[in-house]
């Protein structure tokens, strides 16, 4: 009786585990995969930003890209072509390639 009663015990604590692991890897695959590939993407979208391009920012504005450093990028916004901002790459969220 008392074996019996020493084994449904680890097995319980098995099945807790089995349940942790197997949430552990649903979260892996819904919250943290996608995020990675999105972040991913959007880094290969900034390596190949070039002058010309119009820019999204974090802020909502829409500019022209007139510069590029390592990390800093100036853009240029508003119809009046007289506002150049100098922003870091992380504040872009979109690039769109000029038509041709």
């Amino acid at each position: 009786m008392v074996l019996l009663q020493a084994t449904g015990g680890a097995s319980s604590i098995l099945l807790l585990v089995g349940y942790i692991v197997f949430f552990v890897v649903l979260m892996y695959f819904i919250a943290i995969r996608p995020q990675k590939k999105q972040q991913k993407q959007l880094n290969e979208t900034l390596a190949s930003m070039e002058v010309g391009d119009s820019v999204l920012t974090t802020s909502g504005f829409y500019g022209v890209v007139l510069d590029i450093t390592d990390d800093v990028v100036i853009v240029e916004f508003g119809n009046n072509k007289n506002c150049r901002i100098p922003m870091q790459k992380t504040a872009i969220v979109q690039v769109e390639k000029p038509e041709k």
